[in-house]
């Protein structure tokens, strides 16, 4: 069975060799607003194939928006290692802001893991744009891991999330070994 795959082919705005894509997002960056709420942007798409995309060790890219879906996917694991150590949803909120903004890897900088899958920015305002891109992501997409996670304020967390968060997508993580 192959790997599910992005259903966003238009894009009209390519950075390195990821799709800048439109999101639904209420934190600021370079990507394009997603104003219809029917929609369904990158990042829905990486939370609903997550479970059945993450078991696969192996992926074959077959546009640049699936590029963006990778990185989110790896982010979506990093994200619930850090909230298996959560015991509520506000202190779950707090961890996942303080993950969206952390400092991270680009691709071509030494830490990144996936460099051979990923063009390094072609020269300084690309990569600070790419940045800029992928912290708006990180940011989005650590703020509705939580309300997966934490459907409900008072709940404990999902732990039919939580049982993903020592899976490997790509036998690849975003983090240092150790962290």
């Amino acid at each position: 069975m192959p790997a599910y795959h992005s259903s966003i082919n238009d894009y009209e705005q390519v950075i390195g060799n990821m799709a800048v894509l439109p999101i639904k997002t209420k934190y600021r960056g370079p990507a394009p607003i997603l104003t219809d709420d029917e929609a369904t942007d990158i990042i829905d798409e990486a939370l609903y194939y997550f479970k059945s995309n993450v078991f696969f060790r192996t992926y074959e890219i077959k546009n640049e928006a699936d590029r963006v879906l990778i990185y989110i996917t790896l982010f979506i694991t990093e994200c619930l290692k850090k909230l298996q150590k959560c015991a509520t949803k506000t202190q779950a909120v707090q961890e996942m802001h303080t993950l969206g903004i952390s400092k991270f890897d680009i691709p071509g900088e030494f830490g990144f893991p996936l460099n051979s899958v990923y063009a390094k920015p072609a020269n300084a305002s690309e990569a600070d744009f790419m940045r800029q891109y992928l912290q708006q992501i990180r940011q989005e997409t650590s703020s509705r891991v939580v309300n997966k996670v934490f459907p409900t304020s008072d709940s404990k967390p999902s732990k039919w999330w939580l049982c993903f968060a020592k899976k490997k997508f790509m036998d690849k993580s975003l983090s240092a070994p150790g962290q």
